[in-house]
């Protein structure tokens, strides 16, 4: 039995164990995608929440007062990816694939989030945990973020893509369905 996951259509199958990670096989790739902090706040519509976080689920509502609830709570200023930013993060995903050896099938670095489509031997938190952590150093290599606390929100999304099919639409969701390139 496969399960169909409507906002990619990536197949998973239903084999997994709990933690999402199957001991049968390995996955072909995964989606990894973050956010920046502070630009998809609670409220915002789409959103997830820890009370409405189980799959298959609708997404929230828009509630500006919630949003307006949140934006208060933040401890820093929303963080917006401008070109030097992106670029930055787009050399350090690079860079780690490299180094770690892990393929790199494609990558869009936006103004509020990141994606990207990696195959590795390994989970994708560490993949996740990587990502965030030298996208952080490159981009403070570079002086484009000077703050001790980090410029991402906690987790992210790691989409398993268990075939050759699950790993094309990846692909094409995160080169051709982002919206208008960003300028360089």
């Amino acid at each position: 039995m496969v399960i169909k996951d409507k906002a990619y259509g990536i197949g998973l199958p239903d084999m997994q164990i709990a933690d999402g990670y199957s001991y049968e096989r390995i996955p072909l790739g995964y989606l990894i995608t973050f956010r920046s902090y502070g630009t998809w706040l609670h409220g915002t519509r789409g959103s997830v929440d820890r009370f409405h976080n189980v799959y298959g689920s609708p997404r929230l509502p828009s509630d500006e007062k919630r949003k307006q609830y949140n934006r208060g709570l933040l401890k820093q200023p929303p963080v917006k990816l401008g070109a030097p930013k992106r670029a930055a993060v787009l050399s350090a995903i690079k860079e780690t694939c490299e180094i770690r050896k892990w393929e790199l099938w494609a990558s869009n670095i936006r103004s509020n989030h990141v994606h990207a489509v990696i195959s590795a031997s390994c989970k994708p938190k560490i993949i996740l945990n990587a990502m965030k952590a030298n996208a952080t150093r490159k981009m403070r290599e570079f002086c484009y973020w000077r703050s001790d606390t980090t410029p991402w929100v906690r987790g992210g999304s790691q989409k398993y893509l268990w075939t050759e099919k699950d790993l094309s639409n990846a692909i094409a969701y995160v080169l051709y369905d982002q919206g208008e390139p960003l300028p360089e």
